[in-house]
């Protein structure tokens, strides 16, 4: 390695940092630079793929962990406090012992950051050295490296079930397609199978003959998103997007081998910049804390003053220099004024332990401990998914129990996200699906059998459904609120998504099967081949992202060969031409990821090969919308049976099989609301746009006026019965217009500027003048449970708002049904296009507000009043001249709904109620489009259900099931607050009461910061003989059993607000330990007045004293007693009574000139010290032990007295 001087190391780390800082990156190939020096490199400035998530090093480990730890102010002050008693002047006693405390606690936190970088260490090591092909030059093959060896610009091979060592842009796969199909479970949590086409141009790759140049954008952490080309000599440019990206962390499925150009590597990679670590979030308790401590600092220092200030006067006093005043070597006592000045630091050494050092470590001590009673609560188990709650935030449980307004999403956290096809219009024509829905209501029967519900046929009903008649129906039994949950669900275990049985099976409707079957029986004409109900079904079929694997063939397991076989398309493995190539499952089928099962280079015989059925197809979609269309389609005889990103195949109800061309896919974004595909019909040879999307996007595009009216009227209808409504179009493309249009198209996707944006107007440009052909109304089932819990909150005193993009109409259904939405409220609907009709209509339900309030019939009443909202009305609700006007509207309304809203209006109606009404607010959701909106809560919970684990990354708690809140919130939020609030204040008031057992002695010590108590027995009283009980009743105290709040949800008020832990709360602790510290000092006082004894004589019943008056202090605050509690807290005083005889028996010069030798021996033969400690206790405790006994007697404090609540409710 040749020598470089300074300045060429600083200008070449300048030049890097301009490189990766860079919007755009131009990357080179590294093999023509293979084995050169780093310097000359083509891609050195950006970082290899090595990770290191490690915080320090074993070199560094003490000065870096010390400096962590000194951020907190607390171990700052005493680290200075220890400092301060090391200056002879102003010490208070031996410098050694003021190490103690803080040593041992900076060493047991520091022991645990070093667990914790060393399993991070571990982790890292393990990842890095894992084994990964890449491209060598000289070896003219793929050799194996590790994962660390992996640098930008290299090749990389990628075999099944293998995972992705960084992120590769994909070049070639195995797969005659171009297509590599991953699974993303590890980044999203997702398990269906995703599609990754190989960028163009290369049909039979080599990694040498590679000689273009990427340029691609600086990294992000965004996953659905990339933009980047491929510039080739001949200056021709390849767009790549995300659909040619495989990211780090994937895992490749059902393809044999792939090979891709890493893109970004290392910690520049979409995964590790998503990896932000545990969040940390400040708790409302944590806050009020810090203002507590402010104030016993105050305390300690107004004390200290007062300590300072009496020993100026008493030297003064005192007429001559007494005796016992040793002067320093110089022979002359200091002036009174120096000394009072000295005096002061010493008594903030002495009185130090006012502020408690060890309550930081208690306190994260028992929100682990909380959390662990948390997670293994059998109650939040779910036994389906086999999953429990997930705590990730640690150190804000006590939040739970202080919750003012939940913003809950709708779709997957209300409801169940499976998605059942329940009506469909075609045509202008409505067919209601009668017989799917008698399966669903015999599905909700509790004694339903799986055979009754899936093996029935369809049979055509003589009646129709009419949008006019209010008459109970059959879908009427299928009701929101009171369904029951199935018994059949499917599989939870199943690797695919959407494919319970309540998905997959859809019993079609009788007039309309007999339509299609008339249209599809004996030879397809040209017209019939055109026809708009086969139109309607290819759309389902067609249009989507669905794969389409064998329900016989699972996720396959091959070993890396240079003769690997390619991966067949589902539709090659199902055609005769491709036998030879089938490989059945059971040679495929290996053990894990890293020990790969080579594949059998035998073909299989006929025999061994599946019947080509609809049971053996397994759809495999991103969205449950998705899955449903596809199964509805499929139960009418139009059979998605593969899908490449060329071509899609469709098997019609005559068996008749359709291949169409592929043109281009036109994904789904918030924007344009609706997804598109475009593709050469097989018959027609036609250029045809399938369009699928919401109502108000689909309907008025050129077509005719009274299909489109009475589609409408079909969609309101099923909007209101709580449905989700799609509009399905087409357009036929003339050959002419697709030309001029491609053009456009692949000039965009090439883009990088403004890239999005010229994507979507392609797309828009495109999606003009459709023709509809119809809607469906798909119902997402309510989950179990939901309308109790929704109850429930609200009797808490908690708001629920729902925030969702469905349609109001569907919102204000589902409203209704999870008990949101009551009959005898007054429901608010605010829908206005501009905003003087928005300021209208707040300005006069404000004024309304107003009057009700004002009459003096309505005191002490609430009106039930609702709001539903649309996402247009609520930007300018939300605009400055409005805001203050809505939040004081809503401010009065007992639930919200906002329909129709984007990710971003959800995030900021969060923020805007958390910052302008000051209350503690919750989000809960499921998908990624809930994400922004769990950030901005002071509590996000994500629901781990159906659309991946986006929400559940980004939330603190993570829970199964919506009603798991109720326990989460009314049991465990209660539980945590409490405890760790009354924890709190009794450490508090534990060390004013001890420490003002020294600051009481200063008055008759002339304030000289002289101790009646041993310096190593004050240590150890606060270290050891008080430290564990108060632990313990954060842990497990219960003021109020679980079944009485659940029964009794208003007892959770009791958190809302400022609390128990309220400002009030804190200081009356004080004033209580300030008399029991009087109580404590000078009743032993008056017993030894004039008498003889010496000073630790007289410290040690008093230090007797306190820790009875100490610990049962806590004994009165402690409303459950199990044999734990017994055993530490008699444990503790067994202890004390050990350690200090002990301590007593040994310690002959250990605090010269005094010495506590045999002090406690001598004091225990004396029954004037048992007389000392109980009537210490007694006297001490009696006003608290009667104020608590007189408040819990009325009602004002409550006790876990099941008798006094069954009075209570009876009575109200």
């Amino acid at each position: 390695m040749t020598w470089r001087s300074p300045l060429a190391l600083v200008r070449d780390a300048l030049r890097g940092q301009r490189a990766r800082e860079n919007e755009l990156r131009s990357l080179e190939s590294n093999l023509p630079y293979e084995g050169l020096e780093k310097g000359k490199q083509p891609n050195r400035y950006f970082p290899s793929n090595a990770i290191k998530t490690t915080k320090y090093s074993l070199l560094f480990f003490i000065p870096m962990n010390l400096y962590e730890q000194f951020h907190r102010l607390a171990n700052l002050y005493f680290v200075g406090l220890v400092i301060l008693n090391f200056i002879p002047e102003v010490n208070a006693f031996q410098p050694e012992i003021a190490l103690i405390p803080i040593c041992v606690i900076l060493s047991l936190t520091a022991m645990k950051d070093a667990w914790e970088d060393f399993r991070r260490y571990q982790s890292d090591r393990k990842l890095n050295n894992m084994p990964c092909f890449i491209y060598s030059r000289k070896e003219k093959q793929f050799v194996e490296r590790h994962w660390k060896d992996v640098r930008v610009g290299d090749f990389v091979k990628v075999v099944c079930n293998e995972i992705i060592p960084a992120d590769l842009l994909l070049l070639y796969t195995s797969d005659p397609n171009g297509v590599c199909h991953i699974e993303t479970a590890n980044l999203d949590g997702e398990t269906n199978l995703k599609q990754r086409t190989a960028v163009s141009g290369h049909p039979e790759f080599e990694p040498e003959s590679f000689n273009g140049i990427l340029v691609c954008e600086k990294p992000n952490n965004n996953l659905n998103h990339f933009k980047g080309y491929v510039e080739k000599p001949d200056k021709q440019k390849v767009g790549a997007g995300i659909e040619s990206l495989l990211l780090r962390g994937c895992t490749v499925r059902n393809t044999d081998h792939a090979v891709g150009f890493v893109v970004y590597a290392g910690r520049e990679t979409k995964s590790m910049l998503n990896n932000s670590g545990p969040r940390y979030k400040r708790s409302k308790l944590e806050r009020r804390l810090n203002i507590d401590v402010l104030f016993c600092v105050i305390l300690l220092f107004t004390m200290c003053l007062i300590g300072a200030l009496g020993h100026y006067l008493w030297l003064n006093a005192m007429p001559v220099v007494p005796p016992y005043l040793v002067p320093p070597t110089s022979g002359q006592l200091d002036r009174p004024s120096l000394t009072s000045f000295y005096m002061f630091f010493t008594m903030i050494i002495l009185l130090q332990i006012l502020i408690p050092i060890s309550l930081y470590v208690s306190i994260e001590l028992v929100k682990i401990g909380q959390i662990f009673f948390i997670t293994n609560d059998i109650d939040l188990y779910d036994e389906e998914t086999d999953s429990r709650i997930q705590c990730k935030a640690l150190n804000i449980t006590e939040d739970l129990g202080q919750i003012e307004y939940i913003f809950s999403d709708k779709t997957g956290t209300l409801t169940e996200n499976k998605m059942v096809f329940r009506r469909c219009s075609i045509m202008g024509t409505e067919y209601p699906h009668k017989e799917n829905a008698i399966r669903l209501a015999v599905l909700d029967e509790p004694e339903a059998e799986e055979e009754v519900i899936f093996n029935q046929h369809a049979q055509p009903l003589p009646t129709r459904w009419s949008l006019d008649s209010e008459e109970a129906n059959v879908e009427d039994t299928h009701g929101h609120g009171s369904r029951r949950r199935s018994k059949v669900t499917g599989n939870a275990q199943s690797d695919v998504a959407f494919s319970s049985p309540l998905e997959t099976e859809v019993v079609p409707d009788g007039k309309l099967f007999q339509k299609i079957s008339r249209t599809s029986s004996g030879s397809l004409s040209h017209s019939q081949k055109t026809d708009a109900y086969l139109d309607f079904f290819l759309a389902l079929a067609i249009c989507n992202t669905v794969v389409v694997s064998m329900a016989t063939t699972k996720r396959r397991r091959v070993s890396v060969s240079p003769q690997a076989k390619h991966t067949n398309t589902p539709l090659e493995t199902l055609s005769k031409d491709s036998e030879e190539n089938f490989q059945p499952s059971g040679q495929t089928e290996g053990v894990d990821t890293t020990g790969l099962q080579p594949c059998s280079p035998h073909p299989p015989s006929l025999s061994d090969e599946p019947a080509l059925t609809s049971d053996n197809l397994r759809y495999e979609a991103e969205s449950p919308d998705e899955a449903a269309l596809v199964y509805a389609a499929k139960a009418y005889g139009f059979t998605l049976l593969s899908r490449t990103p060329d071509s899609v195949s469709v098997r019609l109800p005559s068996g008749e099989v359709l291949d169409f061309e592929v043109l281009d896919t036109l994904t789904f974004d918030s924007n344009r609301k609706r997804m598109s595909v475009l593709v050469r019909h097989p018959i027609t040879k036609e250029y045809v746009l399938y369009t699928k999307g919401y109502a108000s996007i689909l309907t008025g595009h050129g077509n005719k006026k009274n299909i489109a009216t009475v589609t409408q009227r079909h969609l309101d209808c099923y909007a209101k019965e709580g449905l989700r409504t799609l509009c399905i179009a087409k357009k036929v493309v003339s050959e002419a217009v697709y030309k001029r249009w491609s053009v456009d198209r692949k000039n965009a996707m090439a883009a990088i500027e403004n890239r999005e944006r010229l994507v979507m107007d392609t797309a828009v440009q495109l999606e003009k003048n459709l023709t509809l052909l119809g809607a469906t109304g798909i119902e997402d089932r309510l989950q179990e449970n939901v309308p109790d819990t929704i109850q429930a909150l609200r009797e808490a005193g908690i708001k629920v708002w729902v925030l969702t993009g469905d349609k109001p109409e569907t919102a204000v259904n589902i409203g209704y049904a999870c008990g949101l939405l009551e009959d005898e409220d007054l429901v608010i609907n605010m829908a206005a296009v501009f905003q003087i009709t928005c300021t209208n209509i707040l300005d006069c339900t404000l004024e309304e507000v107003r009057r009700y309030n004002a009459d003096p019939r309505n005191v002490d009443t609430t009106q039930n009043m609702s709001l539903v909202i649309d996402g247009l009305t609520l930007d300018k609700a939300l605009s400055p001249d409005l805001l203050d006007r809505f939040v004081a509207l809503v401010k009065h309304c007992r639930a919200v709904l906002c329909c129709r809203v984007t990710p971003l209006q959800k995030s900021r109606v969060v923020k805007v109620i958390r910052e302008k009404l000051k209350v503690m607010t919750l989000a809960v959701g499921d998908g990624a489009n809930d994400v922004n909106m769990i950030q901005a809560a002071d509590i996000g919970i994500g629901i781990s259900g159906q659309e991946g684990m986006q929400a559940v990354m980004a939330s603190d708690f993570a829970i199964s099931h919506f009603k798991h809140l109720k326990k989460l919130l009314l049991v465990h939020g209660h539980w945590c607050y409490t405890r760790l609030a009354n924890m709190i204040i009794y450490f508090f008031y534990k060390n004013v009461a001890y420490v003002n057992l020294l600051f009481w002695y200063q008055f008759f010590c002339g304030f000289s910061a002289t101790a009646m108590i041993d310096y190593w027995l004050m240590i150890f009283f606060n270290l050891f003989f008080t430290s564990v009980p108060p632990i313990m009743f954060g842990l497990m105290d219960k003021d109020i059993s679980a079944e009485m709040l659940l029964g009794v949800p208003e007892l959770y008020k009791t958190g809302q607000g400022e609390g128990d832990y309220r400002f009030t709360t804190f200081w009356v602790s004080i004033l209580d330990a300030f008399y029991q510290s009087l109580v404590c000092f000078f009743v032993p006082y008056f017993v030894y007045q004039d008498s003889d004894i010496d000073m630790f004589t007289f410290g040690t019943p008093m230090n007797t004293s306190a820790l009875f008056i100490i610990l049962m202090h806590l004994s009165i605050e402690i409303k459950s007693w199990t044999v734990v509690h017994w055993i530490i807290m008699l444990g503790s005083v067994a202890l004390y009574f050990i350690v200090t005889l002990a301590y007593s028996a040994v310690c002959v010069t250990c605090n010269p000139p005094s010495n506590p030798y045999w002090i406690l021996q001598s004091q225990m033969e004396d029954p004037m010290f048992y007389l000392i400690c109980i009537l210490s206790t007694v006297v001490a405790l009696l006003p608290r032990y009667r104020v608590c006994h007189s408040l819990s007697s009325v009602g004002l404090k409550i006790f876990n007295c099941p008798e006094f609540w069954g009075v209570f409710v009876s009575t109200f």
